[in-house]
């Protein structure tokens, strides 16, 4: 994901109050590699970025997307 696509999808993977993936987010995160999110659901990467991990990885769902299996 480019810088753009994460600028875009950032109001929806921080708390304390996330919102819905704009379509330019669900955009962005159609053109990502799905298997590298989901690597870093235990990372300490996302965290430190201000990012939600669990909220980072229900993004595919959201925006209707198929996540990895196993993911």
């Amino acid at each position: 994901m480019n810088d753009d696509g994460l600028t875009s999808c950032k109001p929806s993977v921080t708390q304390p109050n996330p919102v819905e993936p704009s379509a330019s987010c669900c955009e962005a995160l159609s053109a990502a590699d799905l298997q590298c999110l989901c690597s870093y659901r235990n990372s300490f990467v996302l965290p430190s970025l201000g990012i939600d991990p669990e909220l980072a990885l229900a993004l595919p769902t959201k925006c209707n997307l198929t996540s990895p299996p196993n993911c």
